[in-house]
């Protein structure tokens, strides 16, 4: 069972409709008990970093999220500031993240290329596949997905990005690490694009 992990942020209901749209079962997951019965995470996220990272310690299920994803590698798929949250750290606040990915999250205007670009990088982008990712499989020639954001991850590891887009620089759009992917746009604002790629990750 795929469970969405509700600990107060982000578009719970759009997942859940996108999923059904797809005819793949579904939950949310608001405590440690519902979270015990997924096979699949999905981490969303909108907003700041760490108010993110405060509500999801406030929600008790953070140690039972390091136990399922580390020690019984469970995937997950986190998105947009669910993606974020996978770094050690972010420019954007002074908590520590996850640290499931070795990275940071940088801000747009830190870049010389980016910084003069109108924040947040809002709208359609292409999105170039790197490698052999499941997550994008039928996507690799034509991707396209829905951004809104003004920070990025940066990978420590060139082999943990999925795929890159372009605002300014080549950042990564989307990382992953074994069980644990990333995707810093928004599938559940995708359209067909967004559909295909939460199949795949039922799949993988």
């Amino acid at each position: 069972m795929i469970s969405i992990i509700d600990y107060g942020l982000g578009n719970i209901q759009a997942f859940v409709n996108m999923f059904k749209r797809v005819n793949i079962p579904v939950a949310v997951a608001g405590n440690s008990a519902e979270l015990s019965k997924a096979s699949r995470l999905i981490l969303p996220g909108v907003g700041a970093f760490d108010h993110a990272m405060t509500l999801l310690h406030m929600s008790g299920m953070r140690q039972d999220l390091d136990e399922m994803v580390l020690s019984k590698k469970v995937p997950v798929l986190g998105i947009c500031v669910g993606m974020q949250m996978l770094a050690r750290s972010s420019d954007e606040g002074s908590l520590p993240g996850l640290g499931w990915i070795s990275g940071r999250v940088r801000a747009f205007k830190s870049e010389p290329r980016s910084a003069n670009l109108p924040l947040p990088h809002m709208g359609w982008n292409d999105v170039k596949v790197l490698g052999n990712c499941g997550l994008f499989k039928g996507l690799e020639a034509d991707a396209r997905f829905y951004f809104l954001h003004s920070y990025f991850f940066e990978c420590d590891h060139q082999e943990n990005v999925s795929a890159v887009a372009d605002y300014g620089i080549n950042f990564a759009c989307a990382v992953h690490a074994a069980n644990i992917h990333g995707v810093q746009f928004h599938p559940e604002k995708s359209h067909h694009y967004g559909s295909q790629l939460l199949s795949n990750f039922a799949e993988i």
